[in-house]
């Protein structure tokens, strides 16, 4: 059984995210109810390993299922008990991520397109080309960073026989980014964060940032996705 205080924690930080499973991958009309009788099971199953249950969701989210590893995430980092316990989770979060992604690497390499065509949102799929055929290499990176599923990043990385080297080099950057921001906010201002959640002018002030910064990347991001004739 994991810890009280990790459940309401969990129950909290499950609030925020306001059930925010990474299915996005999923084409439109697929029904999100079932994915949520899903997570709970996975993340109280997950709970009860500490670690260990933290890299096997981490590590297969990155390559099929739709448990997001932050429900995970989060709470440890609430909890932990000092700079080398946040290291150990911000490591095996990270590592376990990238390790998995490894096999979402392996399901293109031999699924190919029809797997991304079958599974992934056609939005996603083409913002990620388009991202990859503009930059590069740097595309790669800022894939592992942007709204993409990483997994969906796996898979075409396979389809595509992209360089492993630069996949994974690509991915530790991103997930280090990811979770390295989640694990240092709440170990080191963990209950002064969660009260300043609660107070309305933190909201507005992330508001106006939010908007501050949505408008060109918005324009940015819809971009990726706008059809080739229109660029032409």
């Amino acid at each position: 059984m994991p810890p009280r205080d990790r459940v309401a924690h969990r129950g909290l930080v499950w609030g925020i995210l306001g059930h925010h499973q990474s299915n996005d991958y999923v084409k439109q009309g697929r029904p999100n109810v079932v994915l949520e009788g899903f997570v709970g099971p996975v993340i109280e199953w997950a709970d009860g390993f500490g670690l260990l249950g933290l890299a096997v969701v981490s590590a297969t989210e990155a390559a099929f299922q739709p448990v997001p590893p932050d429900l995970i995430v989060l709470p440890m980092a609430l909890e932990s008990d000092g700079f080398l316990d946040s290291l150990i989770i911000f490591l095996v979060a990270t590592i376990s991520s990238v390790i998995g992604s490894l096999g979402g690497y392996a399901i293109g390499l031999f699924g190919g397109r029809p797997v991304i065509e079958r599974f992934a949102k056609p939005s996603n799929s083409r913002r990620l080309d388009e991202l990859i055929r503009r930059y590069g290499d740097v595309g790669v990176f800022l894939a592992a960073v942007s709204p993409i599923p990483y997994k969906m990043l796996a898979w075409t990385a396979g389809a595509g026989r992209m360089q492993i080297r630069t996949f994974v080099f690509a991915g530790l950057i991103g997930r280090g980014i990811r979770f390295g921001m989640e694990v240092a906010v709440l170990s080191l201002w963990g209950n002064e964060f969660l009260e300043t959640l609660e107070k309305p002018l933190f909201w507005i002030i992330v508001g106006l940032i939010s908007v501050a910064a949505f408008l060109p990347l918005n324009s940015w991001w819809r971009d990726l996705d706008a059809p080739l004739e229109s660029k032409n």
